[in-house]
């Protein structure tokens, strides 16, 4: 239609390219498109035309400037759209007017179109250096928003880039993490594809398989896709696919049954109602344009007669593909029938003339205004508050594109403006592929998505979902379940990091969170729980008197101790007789009261250590049981003196007589004190917390402070104890009938026995039972000095009161 001013406009009104083969001695025929009529594809282009019918109709917008329209076909082809191209930048006109009345209705002011991204790319090529504008309302690849390649292309719809991050998003909102991708070997579904995949991989998806085909490749190709979808484990499977792509692949999957798909669709399929057909796909869901309500829109589509469509071979076209009949000429076949103007647009249902979900229609809408209202701003100045406008004024297509970058106006409530890039705002809505009560497919919508709000509230559901196979629940799509909490990830070689297998925590450490990928060590007093996803504080372990064997150990040392007072009770009883008065009764009773505090010195030991008990235990068994061998080794030295003093003209029994035996104990035990002492003023034990011995518990202990300290005393103790063992057996084969030497001997022996055993058990036994060790050397020795020295003599003077007298004692015993 001509006008005061052209607009252009480019559709894919059919979906094939007519090829033949060229033989190189003939002219090639023109190029033309072949196939069906995409009846949304021309609801499309009469969109354009009812926009600037009702632009010409209004008296604000360009009052008195009649626009005209100039639509071409490019058959979703780039030959087909770079000849259109060409078209609009030479000007519709055959040839060329010299005329000075030269009608400027060969002039394209500005293009809108085309539906398809690589159509698009050829088409802003050729009229981009022109200064032509573009608005396309279909065209999505993220790669047209490059300025410096297409400076002079804007769009009504999205770009893809933001529909790869929506669609990257609603993939990981449902946890789906391991995933199929299939893509139109074409600008839209590869560019789409990878800024998708870019987005994914930063949400941690993995993609199992990434397939590319288009509509012209064999089918050979479509059946090894299909084959890929049927063989992989991924349950989802995103799909950027153009119309015509995907429905060639949905054909062929249809073919054969394959396992249930949960389909995740870009836009320009998932909202198109012709693939509905598709029952396996039902549950599907994707990101699409807003709905939206274009008043007159269905009345102006539906307003076609015979008479009105006879003109326009694509009308006539659709027309008789649509109603089975010829028009205006007669029948071809028996089958076929002459239109007789009976046909009735209102009960045609075609994607032509549904109207119940204007998506895509709308941004033609909006693309039409959008060139109005830039060439409103270049030719309509106001005056006197009301704009004047001169259809006779010359505008340049390079005034217009400088006056649509900065458009900003609202058309029956939708906002339409473009940032620096061309591009709208990203508003999506979310669909779903739903079974109605009757069982068809519908397309409905469930939400939406809206690129402007803060991350993580993009995201708005406002329906419940259907998935596969009518599913209520949302399906699983992973390479590996998650791994719960008290293990860690470990990657399967050779697999995307997706695929994993989940191992327990190594001991000592813990995870506390669903797929850690590494486990985190507990704190040093701290031990990870039964499950290992919780650090619980260690149990703390000593030598207790609650339990089993502290209880026996302190029992024991108290019975040792009785049993010491009750032998020092009897000596005292008979303190008068024979044999009590033969053995040194001081020696012995101060022998008997340094035992009762070696038993129960013993008890020191047991309980939570503090810095008192540690550095008490230590001390008091050091002095004790040096009081005790220092007792000990005076009686032995009294036996040898006793047998010395024996012989003619020996005096030998006042040089060692009781003041000398007391202090030959005392200094031997001033010398362990004095040990102590020092080693209490110098490095004195103390309480620790031994965190090595055990990892899954505590041992409180005594450390020693200073090792030299400590085995100082007990070398000391081992040093007396081997002096009174060596006089002991000097002194054993003494003639009498009762020789102590003897006794003292065998005590010994089992006293040195048990402490030389003592210091490999001391060293390699753990935790508290270093203690119990310690302990029972302690009552060991204590045991076998009571009972070896004392025994013998409680017995005679309790139940051989005969054997109780001087003449007994005095008697001499057979040699050995």
């Amino acid at each position: 239609m001509d006008g005061d001013y052209i607009i252009g406009g480019v559709f894919s009104i059919h979906n094939y390219m007519h090829t033949v083969k060229h033989n190189y001695t003939s002219i090639p025929e023109p190029l033309r498109c072949t196939g069906s009529v995409d009846g949304r594809e021309l609801r499309f282009s009469r969109a354009m035309v009812f926009a600037i019918e009702e632009i010409n109709n209004s008296t604000e917008l360009l009052p008195g400037v009649r626009l005209g329209y100039r639509i071409h076909d490019s058959c979703a082809a780039v030959p087909v759209a770079v000849q259109a191209a060409f078209q609009l930048t030479n000007g519709v006109q055959p040839a060329f007017d010299t005329g000075e009345t030269c009608s400027q209705s060969g002039t394209v002011t500005a293009v809108v179109g085309e539906s398809g991204s690589t159509p698009s790319i050829s088409t802003s090529r050729i009229i981009g250096p022109f200064d032509i504008p573009q608005v396309s309302h279909y065209a999505t690849c993220a790669c047209l928003s490059d300025k410096q390649q297409y400076p002079t292309f804007f769009r009504t719809i999205p770009s893809d880039r933001f529909q790869a991050l929506a669609l990257a998003k609603l993939v990981k909102h449902f946890g789906w993490t391991w995933i199929g991708a299939v893509r139109s070997d074409s600008d839209y579904g590869n560019n789409g594809m990878a800024a998708f995949l870019h987005a994914a991989r930063k949400e941690g998806i993995c993609v199992e398989y990434s397939e590319s085909f288009y509509r012209t490749h064999p089918r050979s190709r479509f059946q090894r896709v299909a084959d890929v979808i049927r063989g992989s484990t991924a349950m989802v499977v995103v799909a950027f696919v153009a119309f015509g792509d995907m429905r060639l692949l949905l054909e062929e999957l249809g073919r054969r049954p394959s396992p249930p798909r949960q389909w995740v669709g870009s836009e320009a399929w998932v909202t198109d109602p012709n693939l509905l057909r598709f029952s396996f796909c039902a549950g599907a869901i994707g990101v699409g344009i807003p709905q939206s309500v274009i008043p007159g829109l269905r009345e102006f589509l539906l307003d076609l007669s015979p008479a009105k469509v006879v003109g326009s071979q694509v009308l006539t076209e659709f027309w008789e593909s649509a109603f089975n009949c010829r028009l205006g000429r007669s029948a071809d076949g028996a089958e076929e029938t002459v239109c007789d103007g009976t046909e009735d647009m209102q009960k045609l249902q075609s994607p032509y003339t549904d109207t119940s979900q204007l998506r895509i229609t709308n941004m033609v809408y909006k693309a039409v205004y959008a060139i109005a209202h830039a060439m409103h701003n270049v030719m309509c100045p106001e005056r006197n508050s009301a704009p004047q406008c001169d259809r006779f004024t010359k505008i340049e297509p390079t005034q217009v594109l400088g006056q649509l970058k900065r458009v900003n106006f609202s058309r029956n409530g939708y906002q339409v403006s473009f940032d620096a890039n061309g591009d709208p705002l990203a508003l999506y809505e979310l669909v779903n592929w739903q079974r109605s009560e009757s069982g068809s497919t519908e397309i409905v919508t469930v939400g939406y998505y809206d690129a402007s709000l803060p991350a993580g509230q993009e995201f708005h559901m406002n329906r419940n979902l259907t998935w596969a196979q009518g599913g209520t629940q949302v399906p699983v799509s992973v390479c590996s379940e998650s791994c719960p909490p008290g293990t860690r990830k470990v990657l399967q070689k050779g697999k995307p990091v997706c695929c994993y297998d989940c191992i327990p925590c190594p001991e000592g450490e813990i995870s506390n969170t669903t797929d850690s990928p590494d486990c985190l060590p507990c704190p040093e007093e701290f031990w990870p729980n039964a499950d290992r996803d919780l650090c619980l504080p260690k149990p703390i372990e000593f030598l207790s008197f609650h339990e089993a064997l502290g209880i026996i150990l302190a029992t024991v040392s108290v019975g040792g101790a009785c049993l010491a007072v009750v032998t020092a009770t009897v000596f005292f009883r008979h303190r008068a007789s024979a044999i009590v008065r033969a053995n040194n009764s001081e020696l012995s009773f101060l022998l008997l009261f340094s035992l009762a505090l070696c038993f129960l010195c013993s008890l020191t030991f047991i309980g939570s250590p503090s810095d008192w008990s540690c550095m008490l235990r230590h001390t008091a068994f050091g002095i004790t049981f040096v009081l005790c061998i220092s007792c000990v080794l005076g009686k032995t030295i009294v036996v040898l003196m006793a047998f010395r003093a024996t012989l003619p003209g020996s005096n030998v029994m006042k040089w060692f007589g009781p003041p000398q035996q007391r202090m030959t104990v005392a200094s031997f035990t001033f010398i362990q004190a004095l040990i102590c002492t020092l080693w209490l003023v110098l490095n004195p034990p103390f309480p620790i917390k031994n965190l090595t011995t055990y990892k899954e518990r505590i041992i409180l202990e005594c450390a020693l402070g200073s090792a030299i300290g400590f085995w100082a005393v007990l070398g000391y103790i081992g040093l007396l104890a081997v002096l009174c063992f060596a006089l002991a057996v000097l002194a054993r084969k003494l003639p009498d009938n009762f020789n102590e030497a003897k006794l003292i001997t065998f005590s010994m022996l089992i006293f040195c026995a048990v402490w030389i055993m003592f210091i490999p058990a001391y060293v390699s036994s753990p935790g508290k039972f270093t203690v119990a060790v310690e302990i029972f050397a302690m009552l060991a020795s204590s045991f076998a000095l009571t009972l070896c020295i004392f025994a013998q003599k409680c017995f005679i003077i309790l139940f051989r009161p005969e054997k109780n007298t001087k003449k007994h004692l005095m008697s001499k015993s057979p040699s050995d």
